[in-house]
């Protein structure tokens, strides 16, 4: 099992566990919270095929990588993966992001430059900024939805991935009463990946991704962006994020997916990959 050391926490290794196949042109797949690599089993296969080499990474405290009491934040994400891009050599990338990742990706680009990547791709992304507030009232957490976030992690961790996942893949959310576009048995796949995370890194990413505020990093991406979300997702709304994110970045491409919920790679992996491949084809 690959593993990149990436920091130490009393006196042990902080280490990154990541996968990388394929030969061709890099692609690096950045993944969303609380899942880790696996969830893009879709997309890996394809784009291999489709001549790329892939490289997915589990973000610290999650998947198979290290779980360290603290780390949490987009500069520590950004800097792991530059870590990452460095160690493999890795030129000529496209940075991929879903949800979270999202952040990874306009973070590192702001911090790190552009010499090692040539496009990105922000898939129900975060950017540019999910935080409700005065000078963001068009955001989508408020203070109370983001502390009963972490008031379920902290106090019924495995109840609150079971509804989060049903409204991770649900058009529109559970809450309608509408059922999952994937299978039970994939949203049930996505719950135990989430339960193996850790719980400090599960809490603390809350804070990262609902309240860090993306829009200095998101007008510094000069890099070709494809900007993909499905119009009924209830968790990263896309008039929330999506819209805004590929208005604010000059010449990106947008692809809405009709009726996509958040999980949109994994409930309409084909015309998601379909996008994602002709992107980068160019």
């Amino acid at each position: 099992m690959p593993r990149l050391p990436v920091g130490t926490e009393n006196g042990q290794p902080v280490e990154l566990y990541f996968e990388d196949h394929g030969t061709g042109r890099p692609v690096v797949l950045i993944h969303g919270w609380p899942l880790s690599g696996r969830s893009w089993e879709a997309q890996v296969g394809p784009l291999v095929e489709a001549g790329h080499r892939v490289v997915t990474y589990d973000r610290r405290g999650f998947g198979a990588s290290s779980q360290p009491w603290s780390g949490y934040d987009y500069d520590t994400f950004a800097a792991d993966l530059d870590a990452l891009l460095t160690s493999l050599d890795l030129t000529d990338v496209a940075l991929v992001g879903f949800s979270m990742g999202g952040g990874e990706v306009v973070r590192y680009l702001s911090r790190h430059g552009t010499a090692r990547v040539s496009r990105a791709v922000l898939a129900a992304a975060v950017p540019p900024y999910l935080y409700k507030s005065a000078d963001n009232p068009d955001g989508g957490l408020d203070d109370a939805t983001i502390e009963g976030f972490q008031q379920g992690v902290r106090s019924d961790r495995p109840a609150f991935l079971d509804g989060f996942t049903r409204d991770f893949f649900t058009p529109g959310g559970s809450g309608l009463l509408r059922g999952a576009a994937v299978s039970e048995q994939q949203r049930q796949y996505a719950l135990r990946i989430a339960e193996g995370a850790s719980p400090k890194g599960t809490l603390d990413c809350i804070t990262a991704f609902g309240r860090t505020d993306f829009r200095a990093d998101v007008a510094a991406v000069t890099v070709p962006t494809l900007v993909i979300h499905g119009d009924s997702d209830a968790i990263v709304p896309f008039e929330v994020s999506g819209k805004r994110a590929h208005e604010a970045i000059a010449g990106s491409e947008l692809v809405v997916v009709e009726g996509g919920p958040h999980g949109v790679n994994a409930s309409h992996p084909e015309e998601f990959n379909r996008a994602l491949i002709s992107f980068l084809a160019r």
